[in-house]
């Protein structure tokens, strides 16, 4: 045997114990078939997380930085929202939900507060990666025992054309798999309406002979949503209305006020976006500053 074929031997043997080593360790640190699920447990938010080759819902500390009362400007689609979860959590029939729209306007915040606003109703949330999708049979079986009610939440939610998680939750939302549960929701927050971009959403100049097909698959898997919630951007006296909120929530005296109000402005100017996630930022900025200028003169 020559010495470039032993080495090749050698590396072959090698590779095959570091397989058997790692499907070990993966087996070892998943979590034990059968085995008590954390969704049975006291926690309240939850993120669906692989370790080797398999799932399960790692328990995450959360605590709420955002209530409803917080939540400024949207109050129509917080209304539809709120009531859509209290049906679903009484055991009524309930939507799946879609909140769409700029950057910033609370869609992420909204869902996530409804975690304390009903935590003495049962009320479980999943967060679900964009790349987890597939795995949404798993999730659903293991949340099948729990007496709680789940929110999947997916987050900034879009794709490519050909992304195969499309498929899987197109799937999943129509009642195609046999894992479908009234003990849980799907709520999903994304800045298109459709999931993709324009150009992956039309297929004018493509040469196909129905182009309309096409344009309606892409848009087919909003369609699985219920509810349609959109989200504007921010007016500047909303704007300013949130910035003087969260002023107040950080201990701020005197929230209003013109010097005040030019500074929130150029922040949101220089961010190109007046929002309630920009408002928010911009109060913590201003807190921080005035409160140690006050710790400060009174040393």
């Amino acid at each position: 045997m020559s010495d470039h074929a032993e080495i090749l031997e050698k590396a072959e043997r090698l590779i095959e114990k570091l397989d058997v080593l790692l499907t070990e360790a993966a087996e070892r640190f998943s979590l034990p078939a059968g085995g008590e699920n954390p969704a049975m447990g006291d926690g309240r938010v939850f993120r669906w997380t692989r370790r080797g080759n398999r799932g399960y819902l790692k328990p995450i500390d959360f605590r709420a930085q955002v209530h409803l009362e917080d939540l400024l400007g949207i109050d129509r689609q917080k209304e539809t929202l709120v009531r859509n979860t209290r049906q679903f959590l009484e055991g009524y029939e309930a939507n799946n939900a879609l909140l769409w729209g700029a950057r910033g306007t609370g869609k992420s915040s909204l869902i996530r507060a409804l975690v304390p606003a009903f935590d003495d109703e049962g009320l479980r949330l999943i967060e679900v990666g964009r790349e987890d999708l597939r795995d949404l049979p798993e999730i659903v079986e293991a949340i099948a025992a729990s007496p709680h009610r789940f929110i999947l939440f997916c987050d900034d939610l879009s794709f490519g054309a050909d992304d195969p998680g499309f498929k899987d939750l197109k799937a999943l939302l129509d009642g195609a798999l046999s894992t479908v549960s009234d003990r849980f929701l799907i709520y999903a927050t994304s800045n298109r309406r459709h999931f993709m971009p324009e150009e992956a959403a039309t297929t004018e100049g493509s040469g196909e002979l129905h182009p309309e097909e096409t344009v309606d698959e892409k848009i087919s898997l909003s369609e699985r949503f219920g509810l349609w919630l959109p989200f504007y951007p921010f007016s500047q006296e909303l704007y300013l209305k949130v910035v003087a909120h969260w002023l107040s929530v950080f201990g701020v005296a005197d929230v209003k006020g013109e010097a005040i109000e030019r500074e929130a402005l150029r922040w949101a100017l220089a961010r190109g976006s007046r929002s309630g996630r920009t408002a928010r930022q911009f109060a913590k900025d201003y807190a921080g500053r005035w409160k140690m200028a006050v710790d400060e003169g009174r040393k």
